[in-house]
């Protein structure tokens, strides 16, 4: 097909090269006059980024040109992950325009940029004054190939080639002229034209909305129609009559393959939206040669694909709404638990309308399942009576069944409450804020599960993660106790505690008595270490030959402790007796009333009730008191207060809970 006459062939340059310029050689840098700071600044849109670029990278480039003010990629509020554009403002509007000459599109980590001045008014952004469309591009053309085709009509603000995911082209794009004259003047020049073989339609761009009330009249009076089911022996002729009857067919087809042979559907075009809705009607559902037709108006893939999608959600819309609140999820299921045992279960709460065990594809059960009901109040009460219950010999975790995108929302928003709450409690504290989430490793005891790879010290589902074992029976309202070498006590595994059996500092416990000390001697400052060892330098600050204080006297840098956590002096000289360590009292362990509870949020309520449990099971239960509290945080506030009040109820929970993990450990010694 020949391109129609253009008076000034030469203003459309054939497009030879898509490969945009490298980044050019750095420009002199000239230091900006002392009254650049009153100077308007340049701002210029940096977009088609790299998600990886940052604001350093961009300096080193856009500095070339002349001295940044300021650079910022905008990135998301939640994610911190680029939006893959940026702005770069300039101290004074010479160094912006040189910027956007010189390094529009070029590569920034193998990606063409695209800079425009920055427009901060939304009312000139959307005015849609001077934007051209063009569609049906060769995928050769891109940012750069489209400007230079089109600058020759007048100075382009922007320009842009749609792509996927790939980076392929989707065969259209926009140019945005400064002046509308302009762009009516590309659009008589190169509409109809050939770029790269093939003709492009270029035309004023109309927005969303515009179009789409456009499609909803064109949807109103259409004229074309889509038939399928179509029998494989109808001929054109046939195909042609048959819709004829209904008013004047300016087209017709019957779609074949390459031999010739039909697809089974066709389209038919009438003169008049009136003639098109007559034969919809009529021809709709009726049998030709033993099949029934389908007529209907002709849609486009995209609409097509539009439409099944809003089917679809809607579809999945009712039937979440048809189930809400009467399907239950349970897990926690015995390995061999079927549909009938589970059904067996929760039958005496109602009537249940479906009951199924989740299998993967060898048929083995993977622990959870599904019952339904018939009615909410069934589901409210079978979630009531058996939640936690023991069946077998795993408790059961019963409640609402929910979308995962739900489950997933609930989650973030409770481990950012979560978190929130552990910063300010920290910050109440004291606490630097590098240490507040920072993961622990609990060492396992003798005839405790190990923890698997990747698990910070995280006891089986459901469980929650050991505590801190406090040294000594010290509760957190306590002052902290001198740890080794004038450190705070640190907990297992972690850098600057000892390890077990390793020697300890000295621990005061109480007024009047004497504390226990390590096995070997503790080195002194600048002085001569044990064994040959090298000696411990001296605080930073100190002067050079200062020793250390003496006995009795607080170390430098460190407040005066209480006289009741200070260690005895003794005669130097005299042997050392170590005594040993006193198991925590019953009246000396901390304690929670029911009026406390009330006063703190729900989630501050199971930190409170887990610590005070901790340290109760603590003496009866050093290494397994993290995973039994887990377990017993799992019932109702009010019965915890009950057990923490009965000391025979809270020895009977803990042997009880004892039990269950010690037929775990002999069940699966792996684990």
């Amino acid at each position: 097909m020949s391109s129609p006459a253009v008076q000034q062939p030469e203003s459309v340059p054939v497009v030879e090269s898509s490969i945009p310029p490298s980044v050019p050689v750095p420009a002199p840098y000239n230091p900006p006059a002392p009254q650049a700071s009153t100077a308007p600044s340049a701002s210029l849109y940096v977009g088609e980024l790299d998600p990886t670029v940052t604001e350093a990278m961009l300096f080193e480039i856009f500095n070339m040109i002349g001295p940044v003010a300021s650079i910022r990629v905008c990135r998301d509020a939640v994610t911190r992950r680029s939006l893959g554009y940026a702005y770069v403002n300039y101290l004074n509007a010479a160094d912006g325009e040189r910027a956007l000459e010189q390094l529009n599109y070029s590569l920034i980590k193998n990606r063409a940029c695209r800079i425009m001045w920055s427009q901060r008014d939304p009312a000139l952004r959307k005015t849609g004054q001077g934007n051209v469309f063009i569609k049906n591009l060769d995928e050769a053309i891109d940012n750069k190939a489209l400007h230079d085709t089109f600058v020759a009509f007048g100075n382009v603000l922007s320009c842009k080639v749609a792509t996927d995911e790939h980076g392929r082209s989707k065969g259209y794009g926009f140019v945005h002229y400064e002046t509308a004259e302009a762009a009516d003047n590309a659009i008589k020049s190169v509409n109809g034209m050939l770029l790269n073989d093939k003709k492009v339609y270029v035309g004023h761009h109309i927005s969303r909305k515009e179009r789409q009330s456009k499609l909803d009249e064109m949807k109103a009076q259409f004229t074309n129609l889509y038939i399928k089911n179509l029998d494989t022996e109808v001929t054109q002729e046939e195909f042609t009559e048959l819709f004829t009857r209904y008013g004047n067919v300016t087209s017709s087809l019957v779609a074949t393959d390459e031999e010739g042979k039909s697809k089974g559907f066709g389209f038919v075009n009438y003169e008049r939206h009136e003639e098109a809705q007559r034969a919809v009607d009529e021809l709709h559902d009726t049998d030709l040669k033993g099949k029934k037709l389908f007529v209907a108006r002709a849609q486009k893939k995209a609409e097509r694909e539009d439409e099944l999608r809003r089917s679809y959600e809607q579809a999945k819309l009712e039937k979440l709404s048809k189930y809400q609140g009467i399907n239950l999820y349970i897990k926690n299921l015995e390995d061999d638990f079927d549909d009938d045992k589970l059904r067996a279960e929760f039958e005496p709460f109602g009537a249940i309308t479906s009951c199924k065990v989740m299998r993967d594809e060898k048929g083995t059960s993977k622990g959870f399942g599904f019952v339904c009901f018939s009615s909410p109040d069934e589901a409210t009460k079978a979630v009531a009576e058996m939640n936690n219950k023991m069946i077998g010999t795993k408790p059961l975790y019963v409640s609402l069944a929910q979308r995962r995108e739900v489950r997933r929302q609930q989650l973030e928003s409770q481990i950012a409450q979560r978190n929130q709450i552990r910063m300010q409690q920290a910050a109440a504290a004291g606490v630097p804020g590098g240490y507040i989430n920072g993961p622990m490793y609990y060492p396992p005891g003798p005839g405790f599960p190990p923890q698997g790879r990747g698990m910070m010290g995280y006891g089986q589902p459901g469980m929650m993660p050991p505590r801190i074992r406090y040294p000594n029976g010290q509760v957190p309202s306590m002052p902290p106790v001198p740890g080794p070498y004038g450190q705070g006590p640190q907990p297992y595994g972690m850098p600057g505690y000892p390890p077990r059996g390793a020697p300890r500092p000295p621990v005061a416990r109480g007024p009047g008595s004497s504390p226990t000390h390590p096995s070997v001697p503790m080195p002194r400052a600048n002085g001569p270490a044990p064994n040959g060892g090298a000696a411990r330098p001296a605080p930073q600050g100190a002067p050079a030959g200062s020793r250390a204080p003496p006995p009795g006297a607080p170390a430098p840098g460190r407040a005066p402790q209480p006289a009741y956590n200070k260690p005895q002096a003794r005669p130097q000289g005299a042997p050392v007796t170590a005594q040993p360590a006193a198991a925590p009292q019953q009246s000396s362990l901390p304690n929670l009333t029911a009026d406390q509870l009330a006063a703190a949020s729900p989630m501050e309520q199971k930190q409170m009730l887990g610590e005070v449990i901790y340290m109760r099971i603590v003496p009866s239960q050093p290494e397994l008191a993290g995973k039994i509290t887990g377990m017993l945080l799992e019932m109702d506030n009010n019965e915890l207060l009950a057990l923490l009040d009965s000391e025979e109820a809270m020895n009977a929970k803990v042997q009880e809970a004892n039990t269950v993990l010690q037929e775990f450990t002999t069940k699966d010694p792996q684990q």
